[in-house]
């Protein structure tokens, strides 16, 4: 196609997925309010003094913009599989037939892995994190959390989960391309193991527990990907350049 179609369809392709968002989005703001108190459930439980401990909004308008901005985040959350589908729809036509059969598990896959990792937030992290700060606290001291810091925290927490549980899949693909080999990855173990700690210290806040929580399954997940890596066979350049040429004759 030309370009301007290209364009054209980019252009339908992203207002379909815009449109689906602020449907979702529009569904989900009535109900942001009791969204809200099950996302702040792992905190709510722990505070330690239910008279004199609660969340509390310090901004004017924060009882307004913190559902609003939940809402909005999980539209585009729960629209994400939609999105992908455009996205995949769109790039499809240019890869080769290789390259589609193998797009399409790895975008289930990243898919299923993303929502993993928000799932491992709010059962596994949140507790523990939250545990550990309303516990850590001086005696006599009431916490009141503010309901924005709070949300911000949470959704800071289930992007940075969300993109490392992504780490078998790039570390997939760069073997599968050939930038690296699975022998070049095992030996630089060490490396990766000390780099998923200053990842861990750059995505979560400042204490060793939510970076320890964070690295230590960064590198299990990279783990993970090297052994994918190990069981699917790398097409070669060689391959690809054949494909091509049948593609191109048919």
């Amino acid at each position: 196609m030309p370009l301007v179609e290209h364009l054209r369809e980019l252009r339908d392709r992203l207002l379909r997925s815009v449109v689906l968002i602020v449907v979702i989005f529009i569904g989900l703001y009535f109900f942001s309010g009791d969204i809200y108190m099950v996302l702040v459930e792992p905190l709510n439980t722990l505070l330690p003094d239910k008279e004199n401990a609660s969340l509390i909004a310090t901004g004017v308008a924060s009882p307004f913009l913190v559902p609003l901005k939940l809402a909005f985040v999980m539209a585009a959350l729960l629209a994400m599989p939609y999105i992908l589908h455009q996205i995949w729809g769109f790039i499809a036509p240019a890869l080769y037939k290789h390259e589609r059969k193998l797009a399409i598990p790895l975008f289930i896959t990243s898919v299923i892995l993303f929502y993993a990792g928000v799932a491992f937030v709010y059962f596994v992290v949140l507790p523990l994190v939250f545990g550990f700060f309303t516990g850590a606290g001086p005696e006599g001291i009431a916490i009141m959390p503010d309901i924005s810091n709070v949300l911000d925290f949470c959704l800071k927490m289930f992007f940075s989960f969300g993109l490392a549980f992504e780490i078998p899949i790039a570390t997939f693909l760069l073997v599968r391309s050939g930038l690296v080999s699975v022998e070049s990855l095992t030996t630089k173990r060490p490396y990766i193991f000390v780099c998923c700690f200053v990842f861990g210290m750059l995505l979560t806040p400042p204490d060793v527990i939510s970076q320890s929580i964070l690295a230590i399954p960064m590198y299990a997940l990279f783990e993970m990907g090297l052994l994918m890596s190990r069981f699917l066979p790398k097409t070669t350049r060689a391959d690809a350049d054949a494909e091509k040429e049948s593609e191109a004759s048919s």
